[in-house]
This record gives C-alpha cells, sequence and structure tokens, in this order.
C-alpha cells in the first residue's frame, strides 16, 4: 500500500471551523446516542418491556454498526466527507425521530437500530477528516476536542433530560425525543453551510480523484499489519465498557437508592470530567510514552467498575471520576495510534475506521446486552460489573502484548540498519 498524506508544509486556515461543525455533529451523534438511558424507566413501563428486552434494543444500533462500518469507511474515502456526513446527520435524526413513535419493544428496537446506518458515517468520517486538516500535535488536540462533542452530547442527555425537558413535556418522553431530533436535522445544515468552504470542496475534488486498488485488497492489507489487529481487540474490549456503563449509568446509580433526576446529574458526572481528560490526555499521550498512557487508563477503567459496586456516596463518585477520566481518551488515543500507522495515513483512515468501528461495536452489543441479561437473572448489577473489571484486565494485558510487539520490531529495525 501507497498512502497519500496531505501536504506535511501546509495549514488550512479552515481547519478549525470544520472540525466545529464536526464537533456540533458529533455532539447530536451523542444526544442520540444517549436519549434512552435517561428514559429508561418510563419507556419500560409504558411499552411493557423488561430489562432484557431494553438491553436488546439499547444495544440494537451497534449491532447494525457492525454491518454498516466497513462500507461506510468506503464511501466515506471514495464520496468524501460533505456528501456523507450530511447524510449521517439525516439519518441519526430520523432514527431519533421515530424512536418517539414506537408501540411496543420491536418498533423501538427497529427505530433504534437505525442509528446504525448514520451513526459510522460521523465516528468514521471525524478522524478522517482530522487525518486530513490537522498535523503534528494539533492533532492530538484536535481529536480530544471532537470527541468533547460526544461527551457533551451526553451529558445533555443524562443531566437535562429528566430535570428539564421532561417536566417541560409534561412527562411526555416521546415529545423529549422529537425535540432532540429536530436538533440533529439543524446540525446537518450548519454543517454543509460551514463545509461548503473553497478549501473544503478543492481538498474533496483532490482525494476524489486519487487511484486507488480494489477495497477487498485495502481492506485484506490493512488488517494483515499485526498492530491493527491487536488495536481491533483492544476497540471491542473498551467498546464493551464504554457502552455498558453509560446505557446503564442511570440505572446502576438508581438501584443504590438515587431518584431518577439525582440519578442523571451524577451519570453526567463521568461526562464532564472526560470532556477535560479527552483534551489534554490525548494531547500528551506523545508516540514515546502513548501506551503507558493506555495501559494506565485501563487501570483506573477497572478500579472504577470496582468502585461503582460500593453503596457509598463518596466511593461510587470517586468511581465515576475514574469512569470519566478513562471516557473518550482511550478511544481517541486508539484512533491516534491507527491513523499514524504509516501504511494507513490520510488515504486509507476511512477503510482503516471502519474496520476499527466494526469490530469495536461488536463490544458495542455485548456490553449494553450483558449487563441486561445479568440484572435480569439475579436483580442486581454487581455480576455484570465484575464482568467489566475482567475486560479491563485483558484490556491491560494485550497493551502489554502491543508493546513488546513495538520493541521486538525496533530491534529488529536496528539490527538491519547495522546489517
Amino acid at each position: 500500500m501507497n498512502p497519500i498524506q496531505t501536504d506535511p508544509s501546509q495549514t488550512y486556515s479552515m481547519r478549525w471551523l470544520m472540525l466545529f461543525g464536526v464537533w456540533i455533529l458529533y455532539f447530536c451523534f451523542g444526544l442520540t446516542a444517549y436519549s434512552l438511558a435517561p428514559l429508561v424507566r418510563p419507556i419500560t413501563q409504558e411499552l411493557n418491556m423488561n430489562y432484557s428486552e431494553m438491553g436488546r434494543v439499547l444495544g440494537s444500533w451497534q449491532l447494525i454498526y457492525i454491518f454498516t462500518a466497513l462500507p461506510c469507511g468506503t464511501f466515506i474515502d471514495r464520496v468524501g466527507l460533505r456528501t456523507s456526513l450530511l447524510i449521517s446527520a439525516v439519518l441519526i435524526g430520523l432514527s431519533c425521530l421515530t424512536r418517539s413513535f414506537a408501540q411496543g419493544p420491536h418498533t423501538l428496537l427497529i427505530a433504534v437500530a437505525f442509528f446504525g446506518l448514520g451513526g459510522p458515517l460521523i465516528s468514521i468520517g471525524a478522524p478522517k477528516l482530522i487525518s486530513l486538516w490537522f498535523k503534528g500535535r494539533e492533532r492530538g488536540l484536535a481529536m480530544g476536542l471532537y470527541i468533547t462533542g460526544l461527551t457533551a452530547g451526553a451529558v445533555t442527555a443524562l443531566s437535562i433530560t429528566n430535570s428539564v425537558i421532561m417536566p417541560w413535556m409534561d412527562g411526555d418522553w416521546r415529545e423529549v425525543l422529537k425535540i432532540y431530533s429536530y436538533l440533529v436535522f439543524l446540525s446537518g445544515l450548519i454543517w454543509i453551510i460551514i463545509s461548503a468552504n473553497p478549501e473544503s470542496r478543492d481538498m474533496e475534488e483532490r482525494f476524489r480523484n486519487i487511484d486507488r486498488p480494489p477495497q477487498i485488497q485495502v481492506f485484506k492489507e490493512l488488517f494483515n499489519l499485526v498492530p491493527v489487529r491487536i488495536l481491533l481487540l483492544m476497540g471491542i474490549g473498551i467498546f464493551i465498557y464504554n457502552h455498558a456503563l453509560s446505557n446503564w449509568m442511570h440505572e446502576i446509580l438508581m438501584t443504590h437508592g438515587a431518584d431518577s433526576v439525582k440519578a442523571g446529574y451524577l451519570a453526567s458526572v463521568p461526562t464532564l470530567i472526560g470532556i477535560a481528560g479527552v483534551l489534554l490526555i490525548p494531547r500528551m499521550a506523545v508516540s514515546n510514552i502513548r501506551i503507558q498512557i493506555l495501559s494506565m487508563l485501563f487501570i483506573f477503567a477497572g478500579t472504577a467498575v470496582l468502585l461503582l459496586k460500593s453503596s457509598s456516596i463518596p466511593i461510587i463518585i470517586t468511581g465515576l471520576v475514574l469512569k470519566g477520566i478513562t471516557q473518550g481518551s482511550m478511544m481517541a488515543i486508539l484512533l491516534l495510534i491507527m491513523m499514524e500507522i504509516p501504511q494507513v495515513g490520510a488515504r486509507y483512515t476511512g477503510s482503516a475506521g471502519g474496520m476499527f468501528f466494526a469490530a469495536a461495536e461488536v463490544g458495542g452489543v455485548l456490553g449494553p446486552l450483558s449487563l441486561g441479561l445479568l440484572y435480569d437473572t439475579e436483580k442486581s448489577f454487581q455480576s455484570g460489573l465484575n464482568m467489566l473489571s475482567m475486560v479491563c484486565l485483558m484490556l491491560l494485558v494485550l497493551a502489554f502484548i502491543f508493546k513488546l510487539m513495538l520493541n521486538r520490531e525496533l530491534t529488529q529495525s536496528k539490527s538491519n540498519s547495522k546489517s
């Protein structure tokens, strides 16, 4: 593979405006993805659902995501970001809107699963945009900034849904989801206006005209890279952890005695902490210490889930803070590692991103589903939290293997240069 990079000497004047457009889209991604978490009880009561059924609903879009991520990555590489991200906003908005018309678990599942068609376009397209428009240390900062869009959307959904929007809508969860869908459609309009600048059009035209090998060959060559395969396994584990806790955090806190409003505020603590984390940690994670920082994040993640088993509020809050430190930063560092693999580069970031998110969303499905099933079995989240602590331990082992592999490659490179 012979990747093509953007001109390293060129600085794009519109890069921060483009990043702002992606941030708005990712905010709406987070708003929609987390919109059901604070509404679990009113929805399950009205639609006569148990938690296993709700777990399937919460994990349904990730299941679709697994099969759409690869073609979405290819679509982004070939069609470009302007069109791809506009389509993403439309599809996500439709998913959010149709949830408000659900009449039972099956129709709700279909509406949520529809999110899996539009979600990959933004979660793959955003790293693609950063790889094209940013370079050097700015790339780490841009990665952290765009992920704050997801966390800000999650904070909004978790913190104001029950405290502000539900009372405003007289307790009608359907109207809440309609309001959120209108915001998603508005984000698509803002994006298409922002991305109409000449730099964006010129870059998209230039990359669209590049000759490309057959897509199957691209995927095969990427998958044959050992670092890529390890990153895929890490992505699965991180998504099990993130999606399980994010979707069920509100209910976990309520089982400790918090009411819906207090649980909503507490559940937003990790996302608030996460905003600071993704702004600082990816920028600090330069190449020579990146794996060490990632390993420390895995230790924090495992500690967080163990602390969430406690019935003591101070201990729980400590766990929420540790969850916030890890939230977003783990994925941001993995994506930075991936886009800086020489064989990937800016040219194949979409395809590699499609592979990453297709694999990672296996964890996105297993996380919410397994916690729902384990709760229905024992009427407690304790076993589910134990399971997540084991996932964090496995991630730590994978990071150790990844570090050994890098050291071996460095040693071989030095010996080859001497000979």
